[in-house]
Protein backbone atom coordinates (compact mmCIF):
# COMPACT_ATOMS: atom_id res chain seq x y z
CA UNK A 1 0.00 0.00 0.00
CA UNK A 2 1.22 3.42 -0.89
CA UNK A 3 2.02 5.87 1.81
CA UNK A 4 3.84 8.76 0.98
CA UNK A 5 5.33 9.39 -2.50
CA UNK A 6 8.01 11.64 -3.81
CA UNK A 7 8.03 12.89 -7.40
CA UNK A 8 11.41 14.83 -8.58
CA UNK A 9 10.50 16.75 -11.27
CA UNK A 10 13.24 18.89 -13.39
CA UNK A 11 10.43 21.33 -15.12
CA UNK A 12 10.64 19.47 -18.50
CA UNK A 13 7.38 18.00 -20.32
CA UNK A 14 8.36 14.52 -19.56
CA UNK A 15 8.75 15.24 -15.93
CA UNK A 16 5.89 16.98 -16.22
CA UNK A 17 3.89 13.82 -16.83
CA UNK A 18 5.61 12.05 -13.98
CA UNK A 19 4.06 15.25 -11.80
CA UNK A 20 0.49 14.77 -13.33
CA UNK A 21 0.46 11.07 -12.50
CA UNK A 22 1.91 11.28 -8.91
CA UNK A 23 -0.66 14.03 -8.17
CA UNK A 24 -3.39 11.06 -9.17
CA UNK A 25 -1.96 8.72 -7.54
CA UNK A 26 -1.91 11.02 -4.36
CA UNK A 27 -5.55 11.86 -4.73
CA UNK A 28 -6.25 8.70 -5.80
CA UNK A 29 -4.98 7.10 -2.32
CA UNK A 30 -5.50 10.16 -0.26
CA UNK A 31 -1.51 10.38 0.52
CA UNK A 32 0.79 13.02 0.73
CA UNK A 33 3.09 14.06 -2.08
CA UNK A 34 5.80 15.56 -2.14
CA UNK A 35 7.35 17.34 -5.44
CA UNK A 36 11.05 17.87 -5.83
CA UNK A 37 13.58 20.03 -7.58
CA UNK A 38 17.89 18.82 -7.43
CA UNK A 39 19.50 21.38 -8.90
CA UNK A 40 23.24 19.84 -9.17
CA UNK A 41 26.07 21.67 -7.82
CA UNK A 42 29.24 22.10 -9.68
CA UNK A 43 32.92 22.92 -8.54
CA UNK A 44 34.01 23.24 -5.12
CA UNK A 45 37.54 21.66 -3.85
CA UNK A 46 39.21 24.88 -4.76
CA UNK A 47 36.64 26.93 -6.40
CA UNK A 48 32.81 27.97 -5.39
CA UNK A 49 30.22 25.83 -5.46
CA UNK A 50 27.68 26.16 -8.14
CA UNK A 51 24.15 25.25 -8.67
CA UNK A 52 23.21 24.45 -12.01
CA UNK A 53 19.73 26.26 -11.85
CA UNK A 54 19.05 30.17 -10.02
CA UNK A 55 16.79 30.02 -7.47
CA UNK A 56 14.65 31.83 -9.64
CA UNK A 57 14.42 28.92 -11.91
CA UNK A 58 13.94 26.65 -8.88
CA UNK A 59 11.17 28.66 -7.76
CA UNK A 60 9.66 28.77 -11.43
CA UNK A 61 10.14 24.67 -12.09
CA UNK A 62 8.38 24.02 -8.55
CA UNK A 63 5.37 26.57 -9.15
CA UNK A 64 4.81 24.84 -12.67
CA UNK A 65 4.90 21.55 -10.77
CA UNK A 66 2.52 22.92 -8.07
CA UNK A 67 0.32 24.22 -10.85
CA UNK A 68 0.03 21.01 -12.10
CA UNK A 69 -0.61 18.88 -8.63
CA UNK A 70 -3.46 21.32 -7.90
CA UNK A 71 -5.09 20.69 -11.25
CA UNK A 72 -5.00 17.10 -10.89
CA UNK A 73 -6.35 17.37 -7.16
CA UNK A 74 -3.68 17.64 -4.66
CA UNK A 75 -3.62 21.01 -3.48
CA UNK A 76 -1.51 21.16 -0.66
CA UNK A 77 1.70 18.95 -1.64
CA UNK A 78 5.42 19.97 -0.46
CA UNK A 79 7.50 21.35 -2.51
CA UNK A 80 11.24 20.40 -2.06
CA UNK A 81 14.70 22.15 -3.76
CA UNK A 82 17.36 19.85 -2.90
CA UNK A 83 21.26 20.62 -3.65
CA UNK A 84 23.21 17.68 -4.63
CA UNK A 85 26.12 16.38 -6.87
CA UNK A 86 24.46 14.06 -8.64
CA UNK A 87 20.33 14.05 -9.54
CA UNK A 88 19.59 10.37 -9.02
CA UNK A 89 21.49 10.27 -5.42
CA UNK A 90 19.54 13.59 -4.23
CA UNK A 91 16.37 12.15 -4.90
CA UNK A 92 16.88 8.95 -3.62
CA UNK A 93 18.69 10.27 -0.38
CA UNK A 94 16.27 12.37 0.42
CA UNK A 95 13.42 9.43 -0.23
CA UNK A 96 15.17 7.49 2.24
CA UNK A 97 16.22 9.83 4.72
CA UNK A 98 11.88 10.87 4.39
CA UNK A 99 10.43 7.70 4.75
CA UNK A 100 9.11 7.53 1.07
CA UNK A 101 8.20 4.68 0.22
CA UNK A 102 6.93 5.48 -3.79
CA UNK A 103 8.55 7.42 -6.05
CA UNK A 104 7.34 8.79 -9.23
CA UNK A 105 9.75 9.45 -11.80
CA UNK A 106 9.56 10.78 -15.89
CA UNK A 107 11.92 10.13 -18.50
CA UNK A 108 13.04 11.74 -21.95
CA UNK A 109 10.85 11.67 -25.17
CA UNK A 110 12.65 8.84 -26.80
CA UNK A 111 12.70 7.84 -30.44
CA UNK A 112 13.61 4.59 -32.07
CA UNK A 113 15.65 2.47 -30.73
CA UNK A 114 15.98 4.72 -27.79
CA UNK A 115 12.53 4.14 -27.17
CA UNK A 116 14.04 0.52 -25.19
CA UNK A 117 16.22 3.19 -23.15
CA UNK A 118 14.56 4.45 -20.29
CA UNK A 119 16.51 7.59 -19.21
CA UNK A 120 19.69 7.92 -16.85
CA UNK A 121 18.68 9.56 -14.23
CA UNK A 122 15.32 7.50 -13.93
CA UNK A 123 17.49 4.61 -14.52
CA UNK A 124 20.00 5.50 -11.52
CA UNK A 125 17.10 5.97 -9.33
CA UNK A 126 15.42 2.56 -10.15
CA UNK A 127 18.41 1.27 -9.57
CA UNK A 128 19.31 2.64 -6.18
CA UNK A 129 16.03 3.17 -4.94
CA UNK A 130 14.94 1.43 -0.87
CA UNK A 131 11.33 1.50 -2.47
CA UNK A 132 8.79 1.45 -5.74
CA UNK A 133 9.63 3.10 -8.35
CA UNK A 134 7.24 4.26 -11.47
CA UNK A 135 8.45 5.98 -14.34
CA UNK A 136 5.90 7.72 -15.89
CA UNK A 137 5.39 8.38 -19.94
Amino acid sequence: MIQKILCPTDGTDHSDIAVVYAAQLAAKFGVPLTVCVVNIAHGGARGPVINHWTDQEMSEKLDRARALVRDNGVPDAKMVDIVSREAAAGIVSYAEHNGFDHIVVGTGDKRGLSRLMIGSVAADVMARAHCTVTVAR
